[in-house]
């Protein structure tokens, strides 16, 4: 905790006061093992066209020059090492383009989407595997929230740490600046709080997301704050409380940990039993339970300038505006418009004498909304996903471990894409049942294996895969090598792929 330390006197060294507090905080709890778990397994659906089912909020710029899952590794790197991260995420985004972003943490994949109290749980049991000897505390932070009061988060994180160390479960309430009708709330206790530690309120009970006059009334009341899911507390403290208040998420955990003593891998064992978990989050499932635990949840209350990122109107209200109150990012005209958020990737975005929208333009996509229903967009992700429409799924750019690919053109019958290789890296030995394929190398120097034979191919030549026939595309040099695939075949989908061997283990 040395270094949470000095960088807390370096990003505060003008204010005395919260420097100096935040010095003792930190020198009571050096011996306090940290370790963070992100929450990474979201859809993100009320931000499309932007984010997508395989590369959601969570691994986009959304605010700034980093993906939303590094800016909250950064904020917490003063109390803990990069190496000291564990991300729980879909196995669909450790293999996809979100994989990069992955490769710097511990990753827990997660088979299938099952809530927080699984994915916490699993953190936990993780932690406990490591090392049986450490019982660490846990920092449980979603990967998609924005806060940019990072001293202010710094100091009641300390706090947190503080209570977690004492057997305390810890969760963060936001002061709440509006009537907010999209989160759910968290009542304090505020009677006898003195006995407890240092601001810090005993949980009085949690409230579902209200309609607008009640949300109102919690604000006349005063003691609610907002719910921001974000947690601290030791490891062995959660995992009591899961296995006293759901038993039958701590019987799956208690097989996977049963699969590991046998030899499998902690991961190999969740891709057998994860599947059986509940579906449930840990506020629902634990927290809302333990309330009847007198003084062992408790809230603090915190003004951090948190936002979680849930809509477009979210991220019109944290970003950059003009005179007008207009937020433009990218490509973009605006005349005489007002209140809007116009935000455009790949073309020209012009507008005139518009009010009160949201308009978000994409390669493949483009969403238009009145600002304040942009919560909607999530109806329309789910009819188009009822309408297995792709756009919900992938972007025309999608990534992968070796580098990227571009569709160019799909039509019946025919796909055209443009492919790149990263320096050093290799597809899968593959085979396709319903296509050949055609390559044609624009730059670089591929190598490519086609059954038992191995040849080269330079800029300007091209090579021919026949149907059903094993295949590799290789770059052993030292630059990318672009290439222009087309696809021939009845059936031209992504999941006509049956792969022999992989270096990414796909």
């Amino acid at each position: 905790m040395i270094e949470c330390t000095n960088y807390v006197q370096q990003k505060l060294g003008a204010n005395g006061l919260i420097k100096t507090f935040m010095f003792e905080m930190t020198a009571k709890t050096h011996s306090i093992k940290v370790n963070a778990v992100i929450l990474a397994g979201g859809s993100g659906a009320r931000l499309w066209p932007l984010s997508r089912k395989q590369t959601p909020k969570q691994f986009l710029c959304l605010t700034g020059t980093e993906s939303m899952l590094t800016e909250t590794v950064n904020r917490i790197v003063p109390f803990c090492d990069k190496n000291e991260v564990i991300v729980v995420s879909s196995s669909q985004h450790t293999t996809g383009e979100a994989y990069q972003l992955l490769q710097s943490y511990q990753v827990i994949a997660e088979p299938v989407g099952r809530n927080t109290a699984p994915a916490i749980a699993l953190a936990a049991a993780y932690l406990q595997q490591q090392n049986p000897e450490i019982d660490p505390v846990m920092l449980i932070l979603p990967a998609d929230h924005i806060i940019q009061d990072v001293p202010a988060f710094h100091q009641v994180l300390q706090q947190a740490i503080n209570a977690a160390a004492q057997d305390y479960l810890v969760t963060f309430g936001i002061l709440p600046t509006h009537p907010e009708t999209g989160f759910g709330y968290i009542k304090a206790m505020t009677a006898n709080s003195s006995a407890l530690p240092e601001n810090t309120f005993a949980v009085e009970c949690f409230a579902e997301k209200p309609n607008l006059k009640t949300a109102e009334s919690y604000l006349a009341q005063g003691g609610y704050y907002w719910n921001s899911g974000m947690f601290v507390w030791k490891a062995s403290v959660i995992l009591a409380a899961i296995k006293k208040y759901l038993p039958e998420l701590d019987q799956v955990l208690s097989t996977i940990v049963a699969e590991i003593q046998q030899g499998l891998s902690f991961q190999d064992a969740v891709n057998q039993c994860f599947a059986t978990m509940p579906n449930i989050s840990i506020d629902y499932g634990v927290l809302e339970k333990i309330v009847s635990e007198q003084n062992k949840l408790l809230v603090i209350p915190c003004d951090i300038q948190w936002n979680d990122v849930g809509s477009w109107d979210a991220v019109h209200e944290i970003s950059e505006k003009d005179n007008a109150n207009n937020v433009t990012q990218g490509n973009v005209l605006a005349l005489d418009c007002k209140n809007s958020l116009l935000k455009s990737h790949h073309r020209l975005v012009a507008a005139v004498g518009v009010e009160d929208i949201c308009l978000v333009e994409t390669q493949d996509a483009i969403l238009l909304s009145k600002r304040g229903d942009t919560q909607r967009v999530k109806e329309i992700v789910d009819e188009l996903q009822k309408r297995n429409i792709q756009e919900t799924q992938l972007h025309l750019t999608v990534s992968r471990p070796w580098g990227s690919y571009t569709i160019l053109e799909n039509q019946a019958g025919f796909k055209i894409k443009r492919i790149v290789v990263n320096a050093g890296a290799s597809l899968s030995l593959q085979s396709h049942q319903h296509r050949s394929e055609h390559w044609v190398v624009v730059s670089g120097t591929a190598t490519v294996t086609c059954n038992d034979k191995t040849i080269i191919v330079t800029k300007n030549q091209s090579t021919y895969i026949p149907v059903g026939e094993k295949h590799r595309l290789e770059n052993r040099g030292k630059i990318p090598v672009h290439l222009i695939e087309v696809q021939v075949g009845e059936y031209v989908e992504e999941d006509d792929i049956e792969r022999f061997d992989d270096v990414y283990h796909r």
